[in-house]
């Protein structure tokens, strides 16, 4: 049996605290979970990764996976003497709803738990499942108005001989109105199966907008691109702009320069404390495509003879 070295899987170092680990956790599960990398290797390795969060996030579990030590690491492994006596592990959802390594097992899983508990005349407790992580992907625009929306969700059970099985499961999602990205939507009981009796765990949400080249947020704050003309530019007034929020009437101040943006305040994500849009000023020439609009523009150009556009 090959031993794991559960800190490479995460990519942290022994002395990683457990705010460390749970921010290389969400980062691994965000780029190698199956809903979201196309890769043919994503459901083994994610299923490494949760292995390793599942033995490190555990104060207990990684305690008794020190002890190991550098020993652990020779080939031919197996768990040191009396280790189903040495150490009794709580049951969890995480070791019950996935299929782990036998090195898992060994140490930590279900079968260890279970020898253990009949030696000593014990039936294993009831205990709620593990939580599950998924990501949902929205466009901006359902954060203003609030939504429902279909997702596809692959997880494992257990079946009629305790044995975990795959499933893939279609959940509608309420999307409230203000959420924002990296905000996480807590599906109740839709996680890992319930050891014994225990009540499922919940399935956690990330949300992640969808790029789109004409908006983007940044925590509640909304930033749109708004094209202007060059007489607007120009000479400045008022204009009429359809945004994310709804339509305004917004003044353009006089003299237009690169990178110029206006604030509506409290017109970004909805929430107890509002967000802002700010509008990002963008000049938009008209074409020249026939022969009207050229001499218009050759007499633009003898209006301006002293308008230098490069140094």
């Amino acid at each position: 049996m090959d031993y794991k070295d559960y800190y490479k899987v995460l990519g942290v170092d022994k002395s990683a605290s457990a705010q460390d680990i749970k921010k290389a956790y969400r980062r691994l599960a965000r780029k190698h979970h199956p809903d979201v990398s196309q890769a043919p290797e994503a459901a083994g390795l994610m299923a490494e990764i949760n292995e390793a969060n599942t033995v490190l996030s555990d104060p207990e579990k990684r305690a008794a996976y020190d002890e190991l030590g550098s020993a652990g690491a020779r080939g031919g492994f197996s768990p040191p003497p009396h280790w189903d006596q040495d150490h009794a592990f709580h049951a969890n959802g995480s070791t019950d709803s996935e299929e782990f390594s036998d090195f898992f097992d060994q140490l930590f899983g279900r079968s260890a738990y279970q020898r253990q508990s009949h030696a000593h005349g014990r039936v294993p407790p009831d205990r709620k499942g593990g939580d599950q992580h998924a990501v949902i992907e929205l466009d901006l625009q359902d954060s203003y108005q609030g939504t429902q929306r279909s997702l596809q969700v692959r997880s494992a059970t257990l079946d009629a001989h305790g044995q975990p099985v795959e499933q893939t499961r279609e959940l509608q999602v309420t999307i409230p109105k203000g959420v924002k990205e990296g905000q996480l939507i807590r599906l109740a009981g839709h996680g890992g199966p319930g050891f014994g009796q225990g009540q499922p765990g919940d399935l956690l949400l990330e949300v992640r907008f969808r790029p789109d080249p004409r908006w983007h947020a940044k925590e509640r704050d909304v930033y749109q691109h708004i094209a202007i003309a060059p007489w607007e530019a120009a000479l400045g007034g008022p204009i009429e702009v359809q945004t994310l929020a709804g339509t305004f009437e917004v003044n353009v101040p006089a003299g237009w320069k690169k990178g110029r943006q206006l604030r509506l305040r409290g017109k970004g994500l909805p929430g107890a404390t509002p967000g802002d849009m700010y509008l990002l000023l963008e000049l938009a020439l008209p074409p020249a495509d026939d022969a009207a609009s050229r001499q218009a523009y050759a007499a633009f150009a003898q209006a301006f003879p002293d308008f230098h556009a490069r140094p």
